[in-house]
């Protein structure tokens, strides 16, 4: 920070010598916002206390009611996400996906690489709701779609001892849209906790060996998750799957008809561009959540 604010008085001292070059200004705007958004990553940063804050984390994302409007809407989310994470420069790789029968997806599980990835997206989790047009619809009426978003970190060095008689691991096709390049062998692993039934998925490497691996790092993950919230007698779980992905439940919903708005429940906080927030531009909800958080904790 300190090191960009003597370039932009560089900038300004330029500026005042050379009044008439633009290619300096729009440069020393560039600059300026730049500066801004680091200021606001730093600030959020400061916020950003919680035990496994600064970790890597996993995002799953699930389509609820609304059908084909669903699936879209799952994997819009999956791309607002995506672009975010991009953005915040942290390294993004699909583990898996369920395609819907007709358009976008049943569910998706990301893996986000990064310092702070976790603390910056654990505000996602809840349930998301999108209003509009469907593009479906040959009426063009107004659809109401559902979406379930579960963010978990990444949690270094986890020790937890397990039978290999309590772990099923089954073995599945990679899905695909299709084409020469999806899987024929069963590269996919599905790796299931017998004794609390929880899951975890992995198909995004070529080998069945390391799909098993990704797979059972983040079995250990959420059963290590779990036992936290258990030792501090937490009454909710991380875990949001039995969060019924309805009307109700959501934490934010997303207008685009009749009118464009973006409203946060839990917050208040209102925007007014839809579309930016799609395209990945997220930080001011996620730092009204922390506010809000901080503010209710102290």
């Amino acid at each position: 920070m300190e090191s960009s604010i003597l370039e932009l008085e560089a900038h300004i001292e330029l500026i005042v010598e050379f009044p008439d070059e633009s290619s300096l200004k729009k440069d020393t705007e560039k600059l300026i916002a730049s500066i801004n958004r680091d200021l606001k990553d730093f600030e959020i940063k400061a916020f950003l206390c919680d035990k496994y804050d600064s970790c890597s984390c996993y995002i799953m994302i699930s389509s609820g009611a609304g059908g084909i409007d669903a699936s879209d809407w799952a994997e819009m989310l999956l791309k607002m996400y995506i672009n975010y994470c991009e953005k915040k420069g942290f390294k993004v790789n699909i583990l898996s996906e369920s395609f819907g029968s007709t358009a976008g997806i049943k569910s998706a599980t990301v893996q986000v690489l990064g310092d702070y990835a976790y603390g910056f997206l654990k505000s996602e989790k809840g349930v998301h709701r999108l209003v509009r047009i469907s593009p479906f619809d040959a009426k063009r009426r107004r659809h109401t779609s559902f979406a379930l978003v579960d963010v978990l970190p990444i949690i270094p060095d986890i020790k937890l001892e397990i039978s290999p008689t309590e772990l099923r691991i089954d073995t599945f096709n990679a899905s695909g849209h299709g084409g020469q390049n999806v899987q024929k062998n069963d590269t996919a692993v599905r790796v299931v906790h017998i004794p609390t039934g929880i899951t975890a998925v992995c198909q995004s490497e070529r080998s069945q060996f390391a799909n098993k691996e990704e797979a059972l790092r983040i079995l250990y993950t959420k059963l290590s998750t779990k036992m936290e919230e258990e030792k501090v007698k937490e009454i909710k779980e991380l875990k949001l799957n039995d969060v019924s992905a309805e009307w109700g439940n959501q934490i934010r919903s997303y207008v685009l008809e009749p009118y464009t708005l973006v409203k946060d429940s839990r917050t208040g906080y209102e925007s007014g561009d839809v579309w930016g927030v799609l395209s990945g531009d997220i930080d001011d909800l996620i730092w009204s959540f922390i506010v809000e958080k901080n503010s209710c904790s102290n």
